[in-house]
């Protein structure tokens, strides 16, 4: 369906492609990995054709449907979320909003005259509107935002009083309604709660048309696709197979690359060794002459690439007491809503509990309430003694210094480290070389919470409160915080949608329900295992 065919591409100085081919076929559920910046948008920007390669070509099919997901929504305002995700589905978005153009029409007293004329064109809209599925189409957009976890009164609400991140939803969804022959999905697991991505798994799964998409999620990585691209150094490698297999094979190549370059290098020492030691004996000028040329003809393995993989070993947390909070009857509303209604709960020394809960359950507000930004409206929060917290939530991302560099923000947090520690920090958190120098108020949401993350972790408190730690981190940055944390001692409450991060670092889970709350005492996979579901409100592990 679509053939990329020898393209290169330059972005400045920086040579994203070169040379570099892959295709993908009728009906592929494929993944495309990289490092940040490596070209993944630029390739898909490439598909459909708002870019063009430098050299080489981009082919697609005759009539296939393209449906591209992307980071920039753009403007949503003035119609109904459903409205709005109908707009995207082709030939009938049109033929809808002439409908709805007419029924106002017919409503409107100064039209009064031309009635006949509007409700005779209203028949044929109407007709042609039935014919083309319509009808059907405004139940699956409501279906798909259901899945996506709107309400009923969100979906009819103004999309413009929503959040990015509900907006992102809705963008999501317009491509999910068009069902088109290839959708190109650029990080679609960013913004959703677990529930939220699990529907889109079985979504994905069933889609008929081919994909390509990119996601930090590995989780959901793993369960959507069967083959990966990978851009490495300008290069398209592709491996038949999930995630889990792509990173297996791809270890396999880089040590049989290294053997291979480590016995070339053996072989070449070993002939110029032998031809610095006899060129200047006469007796041996043949034989050096020989080698010589067979040295001339021999291709050089490249050495492989390195990939960075980043480590940093958090100091340990000084003790706390072994009650580190405790919560008694809180109660806490928001205008006639009850959110927490006489709710018990108490927090110990090492334990890690993950907050679980259908949207609006309370996760964020329970957190909250821990971390002393929302007063309960009854009962008590008491948090123990010897307690020092780190609370990591998205609003934190708003008090970082805009006119700070990434390392003098580092450095104001921690003045007495030195520098060279900092840098290290920094580099974990994906920031190395002259990035520390960025200021912070031109990083992305992405690169604010990882430098929100590094300030916080550095001293680590011995009670971290995390709200979707893992939002905006890739790969590579979320398996060192799991590795680093994995050795943390203090006490952790934590609302994630990342089921590896779930899996790998919880003890407890803390289920939020209709009439209180749940505790379970194995971590998540436990959770999984005892109630045959991955996330409340949803049935059947997979």
């Amino acid at each position: 369906m679509i053939r990329l065919d020898s393209i290169s591409k330059r972005n400045g100085r920086q040579i994203l492609f070169l040379e570099a081919s892959a295709a993908l076929q009728r009906g592929e559920k494929v993944g495309l990995v990289g490092p940040n910046g490596a070209g993944k948008s630029t390739l898909f920007r490439m598909i459909t054709g708002e870019e063009q390669p430098d050299e080489g070509q981009v082919i697609v099919d005759r009539g296939t449907t393209i449906g591209l997901f992307g980071q920039d929504v753009g403007e949503m305002a003035g119609r109904s979320a459903v409205a709005e995700v109908m707009e995207g589905a082709g030939a009938v978005s049109a033929v809808a909003s002439e409908l709805r153009a007419l029924e106002a029409a017919m409503e409107d007293p100064e039209r009064a005259d031309e009635l006949e004329a509007v409700v005779e064109r209203y028949g044929e809209v109407q007709a042609r509107f039935e014919e083309l599925g319509g009808y059907a189409l405004e139940a699956r957009a409501r279906e798909i935002l259901a899945g996506l976890s709107f309400s009923a009164e969100m979906m009819d609400g103004d999309v413009g009083v929503l959040s990015g991140g509900w907006k992102m939803r809705v963008a999501l969804a317009r491509i999910l309604l068009m069902l088109p022959d290839v959708m190109l999905l650029d990080e679609p697991s960013n913004h959703l709660d677990i529930e939220s991505l699990i529907w889109l798994e079985g979504f994905l799964a069933a889609h008929e048309g081919a994909l390509l998409m990119t996601s930090h999620d590995r989780e959901f990585m793993n369960r959507v696709v069967s083959k990966v691209i990978e851009i490495d150094g300008g290069e398209l490698k592709s491996y038949s197979g999930d995630y889990e297999f792509y990173e297996r094979q791809r270890a396999i190549d880089e040590r049989q690359a290294q053997a291979q370059f480590e016995r070339q290098q053996a072989m070449l020492a070993k002939e110029i060794s032998f031809i610095e030691r006899f060129k200047a004996r006469a007796s041996h000028a043949a034989q050096v002459q020989s080698r010589v040329k067979k040295l001339e003809k021999i291709e050089r393995v490249e050495p492989p690439k390195r990939r960075q993989s980043v480590s940093f070993e958090f100091p340990n947390a000084p003790r706390s007491g072994d009650d580190v909070a405790i919560l008694r009857g809180v109660a806490k509303r928001y205008g006639s809503r009850a959110i927490h209604d006489g709710l018990d709960f108490r927090i110990r020394r090492r334990e890690r509990w993950c907050v679980l809960g259908v949207n609006g359950a309370g996760k964020s507000t329970l957190l909250k309430l821990v971390a002393g930004t929302a007063q309960p409206d009854a009962g008590s929060v008491t948090i123990g003694g010897s307690v020092r917290m780190g609370y990591f939530a998205q609003h934190a991302m708003e008090l970082l210094a805009g006119d700070r560099t990434v390392l003098e923000s580092l450095e104001d947090a921690f003045p007495r480290a030195n520098q060279g520690s900092l840098r290290t920090l920094a580099g974990c958190f994906g920031f190395s070389g002259d990035e520390v120098e960025k200021k912070c108020r031109v990083l992305s949401g992405g690169e604010k919470a990882r430098l929100v993350m590094a300030r916080m972790l550095y001293d680590p408190p011995n009670f971290l409160v995390l709200d979707e730690p893992t939002n905006h981190l890739d790969m590579a940055t979320k398996e060192m915080l799991v590795a680093a944390l994995a050795s943390y001692e203090g006490a952790m409450l934590f609302v994630s949608h990342d089921r590896r991060f779930l899996a790998a670092l919880s003890n407890r889970v803390l289920e939020l329900v209709a009439d209180g709350a749940r505790e379970y005492g194995g971590g998540y996979t436990e959770y999984v295992a005892s109630t045959g579901q991955e996330a409340p409100g949803l049935h059947g592990a997979a």
